[in-house]
């Protein structure tokens, strides 16, 4: 989502490291191209004018004159200002006596039924009992879509048709969650293809005789500066007290994540990415800006690993790491291991300093290339995963025929892995890195 801003700052950033000591103007001809960046982002033209005034008292101050590296000096404020205007991480406020109930509002489209029944997965995974209402009684299909998602995800739906009205359907589903001794109740109001009174009216309602304890707007990121406009409308209105952001995998230039916050006050809470249940993630600013900047996000990725990785089995590959008997069939199940990450380039994008070669490569270069590696190695026998030495001409014509692939694609894979052997090796007779292996699989 931020690759466009991401790349114009980094560029702005370059030229900057390149001086020795930066004056005045170098920081006004650097601000205004920030600037201009910004704005094609769709960040609000107000949050830029406050953001950049803040930036330029620090960057023409004595912090950056002191400094030994003042372009870095200057990432360095850029950073910090943008992580105030994006604010404190939010966190949902589930205190009190159950159920809690989270209303959820916004215009239509903007993925709210999806979101609903992700938010719903990740309380559940965390030790709640949720409940999704479908209070959506008017667009087509919604309340068949969230039975759906409930199904799927086998988390129960409170449904009443599309007859009573929705500040019913709510209330009653808060009684039946007190009776059923739910934990949490997920609100998913309807949505319309613009504010109007009659939409508010009716939120409101279901706000006064629900009392949530959260109402959190859910906005499309693609909306760009009306998404800023949306949030400022409901908050007046309903006194939002956090905002999800959706579609963030898209295509949108990301100035709604920085605006939102800075315009309402209220805090992005989560964020969505794509269809999946478990694309999903709460929001943390230093992250965001991270990958704006073009700093990685190796918390993220961490925790990617952290889900999707056996511990046990990183554990044991990391003791072959280190003892020099990593073979094929290991290298096999990292590669798999990888894979359920996500897409190479976007991990690869969370690596610092990896971030510029992964916009080279694209999800389909990166996976095709993992999928041929796969193949390979599959079509080898076991005695021939453990022994890569065996592998004569006969055999590796045998490997390329069943793989699809040729014998050169082979001999690559042999002669790199060889490599990887040899390093590890090397840095298994390092005093300084043994017992690296026991950090592996750690959390």
């Amino acid at each position: 989502m931020f690759e466009n801003l991401s790349d114009k700052l980094q560029a702005v950033f370059d030229r900057l490291n390149k001086r020795g000591i930066l004056n005045e103007q170098d920081v006004d001809v650097a601000l205004r191209e920030v600037r201009l960046a910004l704005l094609e982002a769709d960040v609000n033209f107000k949050v830029v004018k406050e953001f950049l005034a803040r930036v330029k008292l620090r960057a023409i101050g004595a912090e950056v004159h002191k400094s030994l590296t003042p372009g870095q000096a200057v990432v360095k404020i850029v950073h910090e200002e943008l992580l105030t205007t994006l604010g404190e991480p939010g966190k949902l406020d589930l205190g009190g006596p159950a159920p809690h109930v989270i209303m959820l509002v916004g215009l239509q489209g903007s993925g709210k039924t999806t979101t609903a029944a992700k938010l719903a997965l990740r309380l559940r995974n965390s030790g709640m009992r949720p409940i999704l209402v479908a209070a959506d009684t008017y667009r087509p299909a919604a309340i068949l879509q969230l039975e759906q998602l409930g199904k799927q995800l086998n988390i129960p739906v409170h449904a009443e048709g599309n007859k009573i009205p929705p500040p019913q359907i709510c209330q009653n589903a808060v009684s039946h969650a007190v009776q059923g001794a739910y934990d949490v109740v997920i609100l998913d109001t309807a949505g319309r293809l613009q504010i109007d009174e009659t939409m508010m009216a009716e939120v409101e309602k279901i706000k006064a005789v629900t009392k949530p304890q959260e109402v959190l707007l859910v906005a499309d990121a693609m909306t760009g500066q009306e998404a800023v406009n949306i949030a400022d409308a409901f908050n007046k209105r309903l006194g939002l007290t956090g905002l999800i952001l959706t579609k963030v995998d898209g295509d949108a230039r990301g100035g709604a994540a920085i605006s939102m916050r800075a315009v309402t006050g209220v805090p992005i809470k989560f964020m969505g990415e794509g269809e999946k249940p478990d694309a999903f993630e709460p929001f943390y600013p230093d992250r965001l800006a991270g990958r704006i900047l073009g700093m990685g996000d190796m918390l993220s990725l961490i925790e990617k690993a952290q889900v999707n990785y056996d511990e046990a089995e990183a554990a044991k590959t990391a003791e072959k790491l280190m003892s020099a008997k990593f073979d094929l069939d290991d290298f096999l199940g990292q590669i798999r291991q990888i894979k359920k990450m996500g897409p190479l380039n976007e991990v690869m994008a969370m690596i610092p300093g990896l971030n510029k070669l992964s916009k080279e490569l694209t999800p389909d270069m990166t996976d095709k290339q993992l999928k041929r590696v796969e193949a390979i190695i599959s079509s080898m026998t076991m005695h021939e995963r453990h022994n890569p030495d065996v592998l004569n001409a006969s055999r590796k014509r045998r490997v390329a025929k069943g793989s699809g692939t040729s014998v050169q694609e082979i001999n690559q894979i042999v002669v790199q892995f060889r490599q990887t052997q040899k390093m590890m090796k090397q840095m298994s007779t390092n005093p300084r890195m043994r017992g690296l292996g026991g950090m592996f699989g750690k959390r």
